[in-house]
This record gives structure tokens, sequence and C-alpha cells, in this order.
């Protein structure tokens, strides 16, 4: 395949020539893109990881005075499509490390776990993780937080962890009997109250290392702490961001017309063609409301804007493999991972609202 992340369409903006946009395309070229079969079957290579690091990349969003680039929000979702699209395995294990970089950036100066691991995460010494998707279940306690002494004690279960065996760190939330949520910041590796599961199979993106975690009194000291707010608090935040458009979908909807374009079928190349229209509008107006409009403002029109990116990326792998034929669908081929990747990612991040309204679409 020529040029797989090369020029953009010319309506894009010139964030296009971001020093950390070329950043990820080399990375994404020259590292990840090769490897991707290999991955998805076998695993996220730590070698490649080591890539992610050195590249600057896991620092896009992080603060300047830690060492990030304290990129625009555009660069930062460039990137993300320029990553997911190469290899998705890799996007995912590194898009977790960018929660822990914003969380702690957002903390008090002197607090103890930012001045420690801000700027080796930003500089990509260190990688992270992130476990706290089950707070989404409160008032259900899945991992439960009680104070002890000068600590919080973290008992549970994490259904899924991302990036064992790979990350550095780990973030983990909990929350307490009274809506108290707490998150705090430990190293990514068994011990006292800590142990991982066997690796989930799953049928796309198994190469990230995802794992259930088991807590059983995991005590975090006060300075491995973070954020404490209330549950409401927290939620009122986090809500709102399930609704928006991941970047993630539009770079494999991305690599999807690339190979269609690739192929040299002139029949592909024009489904391709319609197909990039569709993606255009779809990321104009998508980006335009992450942009302009207030995180918890016209959320019909978020969600509406996701399930039309989910539509061009269905349509765009479903052609790619189509266009591939019966080769298509050999493990070495890209159609059939970009399409497990693209089932993958209707699911990922998904809330009730985010279920609702897909389910809905799909009705018609």
């Amino acid at each position: 395949m020529s040029e797989p992340y090369g020029d953009r369409p010319a309506e894009d903006p010139p964030y296009d020539g971001h020093p950390l946009v070329a950043a990820a395309r080399r990375l994404a070229a020259d590292t990840l893109a090769p490897a991707a079969e290999r991955a998805d079957r076998e695993g996220v290579d730590p070698a490649t990881v080591a890539a992610v690091k050195a590249s600057g990349v896991l620092g896009a969003a992080g603060p300047a005075a830690y060492g990030g680039a304290a990129a625009p929000a555009p660069v930062v979702r460039e990137i993300a499509e320029v990553l997911a699209g190469a290899c998705c395995s890799t996007f995912f294990v590194q898009a977790q490390h960018h929660t822990p970089v914003a969380t702690l950036a957002a903390a008090a100066e002197g607090t103890p776990v930012r001045e420690q691991l801000l700027r080796p995460l930003c500089d990509g010494t260190l990688l992270s993780g992130i476990a706290f998707s089950h707070l989404r279940a409160f008032p259900r306690l899945p991992v439960r937080v009680t104070r002890e002494h000068a600590g919080w004690r973290f008992d549970g279960r994490v259904p899924w962890y991302t990036g064992w065996g790979l990350n550095d760190l780990l973030m983990l939330g909990g929350a307490t009997e009274d809506g108290e949520v707490v998150f705090g910041v430990v190293e990514a590796r068994a011990q006292p109250g800590l142990r991982a599961t066997e690796p989930l199979e799953l049928a796309a993106l198994s190469g990230t290392r995802t794992v259930g975690l088991e807590l059983d009194g995991l005590v975090l000291p006060d300075g491995a702490v973070a954020l404490r707010q209330p549950y409401e608090d927290w939620a009122a935040a986090d809500r709102p961001k399930n609704t928006n458009v991941n970047p993630a979908v539009l770079g494999v909807a991305r690599a999807a017309l690339d190979l269609l374009d690739a192929s040299g079928d002139e029949a592909a190349a024009s489904t391709a063609g319609v197909l990039r229209e569709r993606l255009a509008a779809v990321r104009k107006d998508a980006y335009a409301l992450l942009d302009e409009v207030p995180a918890a403002e016209r959320i019909a029109d978020r969600l509406a804007a996701k399930m039309r990116a989910y539509d061009v990326m269905r349509a765009a792998t479903t052609a790619a493999v189509v266009a591939g034929g019966g080769r298509a669908v050999g493990l070495d081929r890209p159609a059939q991972r970009l399409a497990r990747e693209g089932m993958f990612l209707l699911v990922q991040g998904q809330t009730a609202d985010v279920r609702e309204a897909h389910l809905a679409a799909l009705r018609g």
C-alpha cells in the first residue's frame, strides 16, 4: 500500500503539519502498520511500546511545564486517527495513558503523585493504563474503597484492564459507600492485594493484553491519590464524553479506504471516493461539536454524529473485505483485522445512552 497515512484532504486545517502529527505518521508507517497483523494475533510487542514512548505522542496533550507538548485538541485527535488506522491494538494500549496525564495535570500543584509522575508520563519514560470504567455502574460498587490509616484500601474486581505487562503504572478508580470516588496510581504489576487474571479472550484487539484485576486489600497511601471528589461531580463530567465521535473510528475508516484506493480496482476506488466524502462530512460536524459547543450541550447532535461515524466505518471496513474477496479474510490480511477492530469500536466505552441511540439508529 503506497502512502497509507499520507496527505489529508484539502479541506483539513493547518495542524496537518504539526511535528507530532509527522512523528505519529512515521511511527505508524515504519513500526505500527508493518506489525499490525502480528500484534493482532500475538500481542503488542514491548519493542513497539518503546517506539511509542520515544515518538513523543504520549505527551501530546500534557502541560509544557512538565515536558508535554500542550498540543491543541485537533492535533491530539489527528494523532489518534493515524495510530488507530495503523494498528488499533497499539493505539488502544497507548490511548489509556492520556487520562492519567490529564488527571494529574488537573491536580493541585504540590500533590505528591503529580510532582512525582507527571513529567515521566509526559516525556514517555513511563506508560500508564487505567482501571475505572466500572465506576459507571454506581451505586453498585465493583471496586469498593475504604479509608485505612494514612491510605485507601481497594477491594473488588476490575473487569477490564488493558496493557498488562506493557504498562509501567495504572490509574485505579473506586468508590466509597458514601459516594466519593478515589483515583490513585500504582505500579502495574502483581503485588499484595493486586492480581491479574489470565488474558481475556476477545474477538478483536486480543493483542492489547487485556485482563481483569482482582483487588483484595490493595492499600494506596495518601501520596498516591490523584483525585477525590463526589461521584456525581465526576459523573457529570464523564457522562458526555462517550457521546462524542471517537477519533479511532475515523482512523479505522480511513485505513479501510486506503486499502480500497490501493487495490487497483476501479469500482473499489469509486466506492472509496464516495465514502471519503461522507467521512469528511461527519468529521467536520463531530469535531465542530467538540471544539465549539460546551461538553454537556447538544447531546442528541453528538449521538447523531457518532452514529453516522459508525455507519461510515462499517461501510468502509465491509467494502475493504468485499473488494479483497476470499483472500481478505486471511489472518495475514489487514481487511479482516480492520473489520474486527471496527466491531470492537462499536462497543468500546459504550454507555447506556450510546447503546440505546445506536440500536434506535439501526432500527431506522
